[in-house]
């Protein structure tokens, strides 16, 4: 008795969670069966057998909060992906199960719809894929797809929500599935910025004098952090060091290019996504703009980018002040 309700606990606590579950910073809207854009996102494509539906949404939340995924069921999705700091996590590495640390850092998890790799490195071509990566992983959750679905089909609880979402029982379809639908629908579009472009609102004088920097030859930050989601989705190498122990896109294409290369982040909410870096090296948003603005470490594949600024205390104030105003 008490071996059923030790492997029964988990599920509860994931469906518990799921009721009490709301983002803690400015709104992650989803209406039924839609998911509702801010003025100006394209419209999201979506895979043909995971259009977006209401109960596949509720289900994939739960997935994405329920411990049992993991192999000794203490660790969830959501234990490295908070909701209030824009599902990323406040450390360097991640905590996977007993103890050990994640490779990279986590990264956040909103306007994912809109990416076409995943991984810091890009090394999974698609969402539904991606889901695979943490619950394999030994340092995260250390399970295997197959042994998550037993242990869901064996409390009988995602029975019901299985066979409403995708008219199936749970398996690692639905489970793939049910998540990327639910994440897909993590959309962050409500800043300062965007509202200064619906012509809603001003941002301060810093701010402004910050986005005319930022956009500006002279920084070059818009060649690489451009478009509705800040980002071209592109690989760079910013001179972060000399000699990377991680090797980035490399791991992937085996390509000398491609030597300490990591996927272009989103500048979106960085008021919660600290620290930064795919190894969570820096702390602030003021670390990062000294690191530009003296030009990074002369690797041979650093960006052409990526040179001395020359700003001044408080040119780098200004663009901070503007960064903030892409917080949600």
């Amino acid at each position: 008795m008490v071996l059923i309700f030790n492997k029964i606990l988990p599920h509860v606590l994931g469906l518990c969670i799921l009721l009490l579950f709301t983002a803690c910073y400015k709104d992650l809207p989803v209406t039924k069966d839609v998911i509702k854009l801010p003025p100006g996102f394209p419209a999201i494509d979506h895979p043909q057998d995971n259009k977006p539906t209401e109960s596949r949404i509720k289900l994939g939340k739960a997935l994405f909060e329920d411990p049992v995924l993991s192999h000794d069921s203490t660790i969830s999705c959501s234990s490295c992906h908070f909701s209030p700091v824009a599902f990323s996590d406040t450390i360097g590495r991640s905590f996977g199960i007993n103890g050990k640390r994640g490779h990279r850092n986590a990264s956040p998890l909103f306007n994912l719809a809109y990416h076409e790799e995943f991984m810091r490195d890009g090394s999974i071509p698609t969402l539904e894929m991606q889901i695979l990566a943490p619950i394999s992983n030994e340092k995260e959750m250390g399970s295997h797809i197959t042994e998550a679905t037993e242990r869901l089909l064996l409390s009988g609880i995602y029975d019901q929500l299985s066979q409403t979402a995708y008219n199936r029982p749970v398996s690692d379809y639905v489970i793939t599935r049910a998540i990327s639908c639910y994440l897909r629908s993590l959309i962050s579009g409500n800043s300062s910025y965007d509202s200064l472009l619906l012509g809603q609102t001003e941002l301060s004088i810093s701010a402004q004098k910050g986005m005319n920097l930022f956009f500006s030859e002279r920084t070059n930050c818009s060649n690489c952090h451009n478009g509705f989601n800040f980002t071209n989705n592109s690989y760079e190498n910013i001179g972060l060091y000399y000699h990377y122990m991680d090797s980035g896109r490399f791991n992937v294409t085996f390509k000398d290019r491609d030597l300490g290369k990591f996927k272009v982040p989103s500048l979106r909410n960085l008021k919660y996504t600290s620290p930064y870096m795919h190894n969570g090296s820096k702390t602030s948003l003021k670390d990062i703009i000294t690191h530009y603005n003296y030009g990074g470490q002369a690797h041979p594949n650093k960006s052409e980018h990526v040179k001395g600024l020359g700003l001044s205390s408080e040119e780098i104030e200004q663009l901070i002040d503007f960064l903030n105003s892409l917080n949600n």
